[in-house]
Parts: C-alpha cells; structure tokens; sequence
C-alpha cells in the first residue's frame, strides 16, 4: 500500500509560499510557508501534520489491540504534540508527546497501560519517528 502527497514551493525560504495536496483530497492546495511553520499565520506545517498522523496511527493500533482483547472503547481520545528544535544550522523533531483520554467499558488499568503501551512502540508512525515518544494514557471511569 502507497500513499501519497505532493509539495509546490514558489520562492525563497523565508519569503516564498508552498501548497500541500494528499491523495485523498483531504488537503488540497493548503497553504504553508515560514509563517505557517514558525509564527501563527493560517495554514498548516509538516509538525502539524506529523502530529495528526502519530496521534491518527496510534490511536487506531490501540483500537485494534483493544478488539485483540475483547475491549471496545466508547471512546479514545488522543493528542500528539510534535517538538520542533533548533538544531545548528537546521531543526529537528525532537519528540512526540502523547496524550490519551480513554473511556473502555470493563477494562482494568493494568491491561490498558499494557494495551496502550504496546500501541504506542507498535503503531507504524512511531517506528518511523526518529524523536523521543512520550505516552500519558489516562482511563476515565
């Protein structure tokens, strides 16, 4: 299986403009630049979209490992926070900060600290993260 997405750059690094398009069409066009990445100007930035697909994988492999052991959740709830360091002349994700609210009927803390944290080492975005990866997983009563 192959996904796609597809970046134009118009310019300079500071100055210039790009637009991002997935395959699905889900981003079509959508505006990034230094001003989307590094101050508050609309539009998206690679952290960001790094960050919805870690907090997107894992949140989907804890359903499934949840269902390997017979748990279904109302609901899974997670938040990715994507670190982005000054790195010499560069920058580098330094890190993916997890954080998970779960409501799952019948489960016990052990077997959900087990669960979730086999879903965080197992999801496919962090095996390819190459960023310290925290996981906070809370379960609500």
């Amino acid at each position: 299986m192959n996904r796609k997405a597809n970046a134009v750059w118009q310019g300079n690094g500071k100055e210039g403009k790009g637009q991002l398009t997935t395959q699905s069409g889900v981003l079509s066009n959508n505006p990034y630049g230094f001003n989307t990445r590094f101050e508050t100007e609309p539009g998206t930035n690679p952290e960001e979209l790094i960050a919805a697909a870690h907090a997107g994988c894992f949140t989907m492999a804890l359903a499934f490992q949840l269902q390997g052991a017979g748990f279904t959740a109302d609901e899974l709830r997670t938040e990715a926070v994507v670190s982005l360091e000054k790195d010499g002349d560069g920058f580098t994700i330094t890190a993916s900060a997890l954080t998970l609210t779960a409501k799952i009927p019948g489960i016990d803390q052990q077997k959900f600290d087990e669960l979730a944290g086999i879903a965080e080492k197992n999801c496919p975005v962090s095996k390819v993260l190459n960023a310290k990866i925290s996981l906070k997983a809370t379960l609500q009563g």
